[in-house]
């Protein structure tokens, strides 16, 4: 069926490169930058301290960064894909050069702020631009396929990573010759999606970007917000990516601390083991997703995933490198579960008049609880990582995301809300 949406709609295929380009741009920088602050001998950075700048730099932007989304639903999306990516090559240049230069851990983290954002704009308009070049009947599996297959890219560019790091080395010259990888797939990437036709990837209505702009920066993430209380499954794939989100965090920093004490080294062959596990199980989420959906709902597969979350969480209280690995494939299946759960929501419940500012809300979500537990797991997490509060706290997330879930779906039904009824629990839109 998704060969046969390809052939009907070059569109996919071309917005498909995009999104495989951007991801590999988003892993190369990513681990380039992680290796230049926390494996890199000439800095010598507290993994805490780390995770505490990162909380204080990320959160302006997880609360700022949406209102800009919601010039998605008023701009031409083909042009913010190639600016978006253009921008971002030209920051990434920069956050080279600091490293570089020697400059101190916040001056990088400030600029890389930057070019995240830019990660973020272009992720958003992917989603949002699907339904442009997809038939509503291959939502589902689409979605999968394209996110799953980006989650993959962003392990092929911490590959990428690791390979130049063995040839540039893992000093401030390293790290930026690294780095300056992903500047020239930001340029592809960019290049693929200026071959769209303007206003192919939407919006159906343009407004003009002058006042219009303005008041839709400045009300976005309200209308957004708004949006998600009016579709009542939205909002609960959303607070499923939001408990995930939560726990995904906590377990990130722990990981990092208890990685370094596991053995002999700085820990980064452990991580990029856990790392990969994690998307290895992203990628099941490809397969397992749109099978799920449609054959019992979104509903189910949601409760279902928050469920297998909180045992694999269990497992961890262990502590044990290889029981942590297998919890890391189960958490990256059920967090990409619920993430695809969620943008099928987005492109199908919701009007493509306001799909940009609801996907600003969920990247709203997923920064901000991802920053919230990093700052809780950087104050409670001991030196030797054994942190079994943490653990605790995050199965005890996951269970209350479930009968969060129940309750926003027992709404939608209450409300009517089309596919809250006995449809969905046969129907693969629902």
């Amino acid at each position: 069926m998704f060969i046969d949406s390809l052939r009907h709609s070059p569109g996919l295929g071309r917005l498909l490169f995009v999104r495989l380009s951007s991801q590999v741009t988003d892993g190369i920088f990513q681990a380039a930058l992680v290796g230049s602050i926390l494996f890199n001998p000439e800095r010598h950075a507290d993994p805490l301290a780390v995770a505490g700048g990162l909380a204080v730099l990320l959160l302006p932007y997880s609360l700022i960064g949406p209102f800009a989304g919601a010039l998605l639903d008023h701009w031409d999306r083909r042009n913010v894909l190639l600016y978006a990516n253009l921008l971002r090559g030209a920051i990434i240049g920069l956050v080279a050069i600091a490293v570089a230069s020697g400059a101190p851990d916040v001056v990088v983290l400030i600029s890389a702020l930057a070019a995240t954002g830019a990660s973020r704009f272009v992720a958003a308009g992917l989603s949002a631009g699907l339904p442009h070049v997809a038939r509503r009947e291959v939502i589902v599996a689409t979605n999968a396929l394209f996110t799953t297959l980006g989650g993959a890219m962003l392990s092929v560019g911490l590959g990428i990573t690791l390979g130049l790091r063995a040839i540039f080395g893992d000093d401030n010259s390293g790290s930026a010759l690294t780095m300056l990888a992903g500047i020239a797939l930001a340029v592809v990437s960019g290049g693929l999606a200026h071959r769209f036709r303007p206003l192919q990837l939407g919006p159906d209505v343009p407004d003009d970007p002058g006042r219009s702009a303005f008041h839709a920066v400045s009300v976005g993430l309200w209308h957004g917000a708004r949006a998600v209380a009016h579709h009542k499954t939205v909002a609960a794939a959303l607070t499923a990516i939001g408990a995930h989100r939560l726990v995904f965090g906590m377990n990130t920093l722990m990981i990092l601390v208890l990685t370094r004490q596991m053995g002999p080294g700085d820990g980064l062959d452990r991580v990029s083991l856990v790392i990969g596990f994690t998307g290895a199980g992203a990628l099941l989420a490809a397969v397992v997703t749109p099978i799920a959906v449609a054959r019992v709902g979104r509903y189910p597969t949601l409760m279902c995933a928050l469920a297998i979350g909180a045992i694999a969480e269990v497992t961890v209280l262990g502590f044990h490198f290889a029981v942590i690995c297998g919890s890391a494939f189960v958490l990256g299946l059920i967090g990409q579960v619920a993430k695809l759960c969620g943008d099928v929501a987005m492109q199908v419940d919701v009007g493509d008049t306001v799909r940009g500012q609801v996907f600003s809300v969920q990247d709203a979500v997923f920064n901000i609880a991802y920053v919230g537990a990093v700052t809780v797991a950087a104050v409670a997490i001991p030196v030797d990582g054994h942190a079994t509060v943490l653990v605790v706290l995050g199965v005890a997330l996951y269970l209350l995301g479930m009968v969060a879930v129940r309750a926003l779906y027992n709404r939608a039904a209450a409300v009517g809300e089309p596919t809250a009824g006995p449809q969905a629990l046969t129907d693969p839109a629902a």
